[in-house]
């Protein structure tokens, strides 16, 4: 039997046949159908039987034939839609917005996508295995470790699941060093694994920057809240501590230094000046108290003030002075900076156990808008730069997110009030400035204050008068205060220091006086709220009968009625209770002799 060359398989399935024929049933088919013997004439049965085995033969040939084009067929085409699945995954895989990478079982990387090598930096070459990838992308060994406890655990799931690690936030190293947050995502294909990286980095940090912004909220909203207590408080509690202060100073006057009063009186005292310096603080953080902007020179401000630190902080603390070159000068209240540098020198002395370093420096800084785009609570402009630093022991995270909330203290009961840090942010605030501190524990601390730089010529701060009190030459002085106790103690201070006193207890009554006079007034000193009229406008109308009355204004907390946002105007006179007989003494010795009387407060 002959099969075309053309048909292999038909050949084989024929040649498969034959060999299952035994020698029996061979010699049987022989014998059978072979030899045909030659007659004469046509075996018409025997052909017949040939015709009809050719034909069944044809036809399953037939019948096999469109099988095998059916299967060879449906083959093609699953070749081909496999051939554009495959195409479809790399098409994806390289325009997908996230980095990709596959990682067959031996941890080989099997192909990374365009986006990883941008991200990252890493090469396919860079990065062949896991291994690399590991050592390059974590650096840090307590981080890797974790990684790749992570991976091993996916790693021993059973081969159905298809998630083989949830999705959970790492931070890569990149090749340039800058190290971001992703959220990676890891879908098991067959033996291999699929991992996808979404970049959250700034995502992140606009969560934490909206945190800040929401803790500043916060803290200015409790500063507000500290603000408005504080004031509420202060007017009445000043009025209280004016008494116990001025009356135990009256007292102390008339008794005997060697007397044993004498030793319980000055107790009051210094309890009511510590009570005193409390409020101040309490107002000072809440941007609540009254001052009197002068233009300073920093460095000379600060010299003038070392020999005084140096008592505060002890012989076993060295203080170094390391002032800037021109750093310009600032416009603030001298008073303030002498709470900003004791407070922080306080701060610092505490935090050495023993014997230390405490440096105070300045200099300048200007900041642009991309710098404190970066950098939150900057401010652009140009500064003065006034740092506190000190080689103690330094602050942890938690005391620095507290640091300057008010009565907040990591000191033992009694050791501070936690009013000194606050006390300072208040005041640096207040003049438009801001703060920021750098620190170690056991390494130390730094506080760098950064104040507007006042565009003219600086001063130095006067010295303050250590000569007696002065003595009034019999002028006229009508005070004016709702508050009894007051009125009666600052009447007998005055009366005490020389000078001629006259009293009202509301506005009304001292306008009575002015059209009745007793005689000329030289000086007014006017609580600035009362009830029915303030300090303000009774001045004022007192001036249409006195057109060269001098003026002092007295209150236990800021009012805006005599100062814009605390700050007084220019030429105002201003004293805040409570206060001592040295305190009035200066003060109205100071406000009869000013060269030019100032204008009503506007």
């Amino acid at each position: 039997m002959a099969v075309r060359s053309d048909w292999p398989i038909l050949a084989g399935i024929l040649q498969k046949g034959l060999d299952s024929i035994s020698e029996k049933e061979h010699a049987e088919i022989y014998r059978k159908w072979l030899p045909v013997r030659y007659e004469h004439g046509i075996n018409y049965r025997l052909l017949w039987q040939v015709l009809a085995l050719f034909v069944v033969i044809l036809s399953g040939l037939g019948v096999w034939n469109r099988k095998l084009f059916r299967e060879i067929k449906h083959r093609k085409e699953a070749e081909l839609a496999l051939g554009k699945s495959e195409e479809l995954f790399r098409n994806l895989f390289e325009v997908a917005p996230i980095p990709l990478c596959l990682v067959n079982k031996e941890g080989v990387l099997v192909n990374t996508s365009r986006l990883f090598s941008k991200v990252f930096g890493y090469s396919s070459e860079e990065v062949p295995t896991l291994n690399e990838w590991w050592q390059l992308a974590y650096p840090d060994p307590g981080y890797r470790g974790w990684v790749l406890e992570t991976w091993e655990a996916a790693l021993q799931r059973g081969p159905g699941e298809k998630m083989g690690i949830e999705p959970f936030e790492y931070r890569i190293t990149c090749k340039n060093g800058e190290i971001r947050t992703v959220l990676i995502s890891h879908s098991r294909i067959g033996d291999n694994f699929l991992a996808g990286f979404l970049d959250i980095t700034e995502r992140k940090q606009t969560e934490e920057d909206r945190e800040i912004l929401q803790s500043q909220l916060v803290q200015a909203q409790k500063m507000e809240s500290v603000g408005r207590l504080a004031g509420g408080v202060a007017h009445d509690f000043n009025n209280m501590l004016s008494v116990i202060l001025g009356y135990s100073e009256l007292a102390m006057d008339k008794v005997n230094p060697s007397d044993p009063l004498h030793k319980d009186l000055r107790e009051i005292l210094n309890a009511a000046s510590r009570s005193t310096a409390i409020v101040r603080q309490l107002l000072a953080f809440a941007r609540k108290q009254t001052i009197a902007p002068k233009i300073l020179d920093l460095n000379e401000t600060v010299e003038g003030m070392l020999k005084m630190l140096r008592r505060l902080i002890g012989e076993d603390i060295d203080l170094a002075w390391l002032p800037g070159k021109v750093v310009g000068p600032v416009r603030m209240d001298p008073s303030q900076m002498d709470q900003i540098l004791a407070n922080l020198c306080v701060n610092a002395r505490d935090a050495i156990a023993d014997v230390g370093k405490i440096t105070i420096e300045t200099g300048k800084a200007s900041f642009d808008e991309e710098y404190c785009a970066d950098h939150a609570g900057f401010v652009p402009g140009d500064y003065v730069l006034l740092a506190v630093s000190d080689k103690g022991c330094g602050m942890g995270k938690e005391v620095l997110a507290h640091l300057f909330e008010p009565f907040f203290t990591t000191k033992e009961p009694g050791g501070g009030t936690g009013l000194g840090l606050a006390t300072v942010y208040g005041i640096v605030k207040q003049n438009n400035g801001f703060i920021n501190v750098y620190s170690e524990q056991q390494i130390g601390t730094t506080f760098k204050i950064y104040l507007p730089r006042h565009q003219g010529e600086g001063a130095a701060m006067p010295l303050e008068s250590t000569s007696i009190l002065p003595r009034g030459q019999g002028e006229h002085i009508l005070i004016v205060e709702d508050e009894g106790a007051i009125l009666a103690l600052g009447k007998t201070m005055l009366e005490n220091l020389g000078y001629t006193v006259f009293t009202a207890k509301t506005p009304e009554e001292a306008l009575r006086l002015a059209k009745i006079p007793p005689g000329k007034i030289h000086l007014l000193i006017t609580d600035v709220v009362m009830p029915g009229m303030n300090g303000r406008d009774l001045a004022e109308e007192m001036m249409l009968f006195y057109p060269d009355l001098k003026v002092l204004f007295m209150s236990g907390y800021t009012a805006n009625v005599i100062a814009h946002h605390g700050v007084l105007d220019a030429g105002v006179h201003f004293i805040q209770k409570p206060f001592s007989k040295k305190d009035i003494a200066m003060k109205v010795r100071e406000t009869l002799f000013h060269t030019k009387n100032p204008d009503p407060p506007s």
